[in-house]
C-alpha cells in the first residue's frame, strides 16, 4: 500500500467512525452529510469523494461492522480446540464486541434495520454469515457425539435472534444495564439449548479464562 493510499484509508475509516456517531445519534433519515464531514474534520466534497452518497456510507459501514465481528469470531473459534467451545467462544466475542462498539452496535441493530430494504437485506446476510459458523461447529459437535443429533441450522439462527434480541433492547432501553451482564444467563440458556454440558461456574464476558472442555 502506498503513502497515498494509507491516507486515503485513513481518511475513510475516520468518515466511517463520524457517519456511525451522527447516524447513532441522528438516527439515518436525519444524519446529513454536512454533519458527518463536520464531525470527520473534512469537506462535504471529500465525504462525496470516497462515498458517493449516504447509503453507501451505511452500506460501507456495515461491511466494516461485518468484518471487525469475522476477524474477532475467527480468531475465537481457531483459539478452542473442541466444536462447542468454539460455538460458545463465537457467542461470547460477538457479545463482547458489541458491548465494546455500542455505536455500532446501534447503527446494526436499529438504524440499518429501519433503513429500507438493501440495508435490511444485508443485515440479514451478515447474521446468516454468523449463524453459518455456529451452525459449522454444532454440526462438528454433533459428529463428536459432544451433543445429541439436532436441526443444527434452526439452533444456530436461535442463537442469533436471541443475540440479536439482547442487543436490539440494549441500544434502545434508556439506564440500559451494561451488555456484559447478561453474557453468563444468555450463555446458559443457548447452551442448554442444544443439550450441552454447563460448566460449574460461567467466567465473566471480559475473562476468557483457562481452555474450557467440550462441555462449555
Amino acid at each position: 500500500m502506498t503513502v497515498q493510499q494509507a491516507r486515503a484509508r485513513t481518511r475513510q475509516q475516520r468518515i466511517l467512525r463520524a457517519a456511525a456517531s451522527v447516524i447513532a445519534r441522528r438516527g439515518y433519515r436525519d444524519a446529513a452529510v454536512d454533519e458527518i464531514a463536520r464531525e470527520a474534520a473534512t469537506s462535504k466534497g471529500g465525504v462525496y469523494f470516497h462515498f458517493p452518497g449516504k447509503e453507501a456510507i451505511l452500506l460501507a459501514l456495515l461491511d466494516h461492522t461485518a468484518a471487525l465481528l469475522r476477524g474477532k469470531v475467527e480468531a475465537a473459534i481457531a483459539a478452542e480446540r473442541e466444536p462447542v467451545a468454539r460455538a460458545d467462544a463465537a457467542l461470547t466475542v460477538l457479545l463482547q464486541t458489541m458491548a465494546r462498539h455500542g455505536t455500532l452496535a446501534r447503527v446494526f441493530a436499529v438504524e440499518a434495520v429501519g433503513a429500507g430494504r438493501p440495508f435490511h437485506a444485508r443485515v440479514t446476510a451478515i447474521q446468516d454469515e454468523f449463524a453459518a459458523m455456529i451452525q459449522e461447529q454444532l454440526d462438528l459437535a454433533v459428529e463428536d457425539g459432544a451433543i445429541e443429533p439436532l436441526d443444527t441450522a434452526l439452533a444456530a439462527r436461535a442463537w442469533m435472534g436471541a443475540l440479536y434480541s439482547v442487543v436490539l433492547r440494549w441500544v434502545t432501553v434508556p439506564q440500559r444495564a451494561p451488555l456484559e451482564a447478561t453474557h453468563a444467563s444468555l450463555r446458559l440458556l443457548l447452551l442448554r439449548s442444544i443439550g450441552a454440558e454447563l460448566p460449574g461456574a460461567a467466567p465473566a464476558i471480559p475473562v476468557r479464562g483457562a481452555r474450557r472442555s467440550s462441555g462449555t
